[in-house]
């Protein structure tokens, strides 16, 4: 199957643009050889956002990095933007700000004693956090089905009784499935937290990447007071506005005793934000809204793009609802092919996917796909993937 580039309208940001990252700092591209091309890790290749860009420029020029200080326009930017963009009223003294999102991860495996829950297949520091506190780990696998991927919530009501699980790591929207939950979904999610008396929480680094057309996100926190009060909201600009590098995250946590345990498991361990990581989040939360929803509709030509060519080859996929991840089956065409591991078949022939392996061990038949980038360098990833099917 040969691939070819689809026109599009006119827009006020160039997505084709192609920027050489070879040779650079960047993870993505050195892992692997020059002659790889890299559609792995959750790293867009687009540029930054413009106002992102030159806010940092301007900070730049000031000349003085010294320690960091959480300002009222970094609380501002978050408060304002949630409410904004979800319409969720959330007060300052809530936030807790954090270099990234993985340590959020492992910050509330520290916080909240107890075994730990959550639903595979699933990014892997869901599984790599409890453990590093020697927390007990149950998962449960989503249903995967014909309309897509579902939480089987009867299987997940006998996990959490019988596990005596105290946390729930919840993947909203999810990352490798692409799945938005519904709000019918999340209704039931915040019913079982209840019943079993668990604390959620809701890594929401997708939020702002909904392609679902007309779904809107909503965080698992707004299910009610009680959701609230047991939640605690990882967010980040770093997936959405491609900048992972900055190290910015924080967590929304309601409840002033949870709240304080969370800042306790952190002392001596988590450093303060960088000046150009704060930087970068207030001049994304507040002036890129325009440029978000240019590369929207990027992504979602690009989603069409792999579905169509999944299709053609025999890959499961479902349709991708969030994030710029695509995540496909290859187990039946790996054995028709006699391809015993197929993402080493693809980086064989020259392109670097995400093994399934990663994402929970009984996978290990399945990829992921970054589709983050210019159509004319996906387009070269997927017609080299179609040679390897075809050799």
């Amino acid at each position: 199957m040969k691939t070819e580039t689809t026109p599009r309208g006119p827009g006020r940001y160039d997505w084709d643009r192609v920027i050489e990252r070879r040779g650079s700092d960047s993870m993505k591209w050195g892992r692997y050889g020059a002659d790889v091309l890299p559609l792995w890790v959750a790293d867009m290749d687009f540029a930054a956002p413009p106002a992102v860009i030159e806010a940092l420029q301007a900070r730049l020029d000031h000349g003085v990095f010294g320690y960091g200080l959480e300002t009222d326009a970094l609380h501002a930017a978050a408060v304002n933007y949630v409410q904004r963009r979800y319409g969720w009223q959330i007060a300052a003294d809530w936030l807790v700000w954090l270099p990234g999102l993985v340590s959020g991860l492992n910050i509330v495996c520290k916080a909240v004693a107890g075994s730990v829950f959550t639903a595979t297949p699933i990014y892997p520091p869901f599984m790599s956090a409890p453990a590093n506190e020697g927390r007990a780990l149950t998962t449960l696998s989503l249903l995967d089905s014909e309309e897509g991927w579902r939480w089987d919530f009867a299987a997940t009501d006998r996990a959490l009784a019988q596990s005596g699980s105290r946390l729930w790591l919840l993947c909203h929207p999810h990352n490798p499935v692409g799945r938005a939950w519904s709000d019918q979904e999340l209704t039931q999610i915040a019913a079982l937290a209840r019943k079993h008396d668990v604390v959620v929480c809701s890594d929401e680094i997708h939020c702002d990447l909904i392609l679902k057309p007309g779904h809107q996100h909503q965080p698992f926190a707004m299910q009610g007071a009680d959701a609230a009060q047991r939640s605690i909201t990882l967010m980040a600009p770093s997936k959405t506005y491609n900048i992972p590098g900055l190290g910015a995250a924080w967590a929304v946590i309601p409840d002033a005793q949870l709240r304080a345990r969370f800042r306790h498991a952190m002392q001596g361990i988590v450093p303060h934000l960088n000046v150009m990581g704060m930087t970068a989040t207030v001049a994304a939360l507040n002036e890129c809204e325009d440029w978000r929803a240019e590369l929207l509709d990027y992504l979602r030509g690009n989603a069409r793009l792999v579905e169509d060519w999944a299709a053609h080859h025999g890959l499961r996929m479902h349709a991708v609802e969030a994030t710029y991840l695509a995540w496909m089956d290859a187990g039946e065409l790996g054995r028709a092919l006699g391809i015993g591991d197929i993402q080493q078949h693809f980086l064989q022939h020259g392109v670097a996917l995400s093994p399934g392996r990663d994402f929970a061990s009984q996978y290990a038949h399945w990829v992921r796909l970054n589709f983050g980038c210019s159509r004319r360098l996906l387009c070269q990833a997927l017609d080299r993937m179609s040679r390897a099917l075809q050799e």
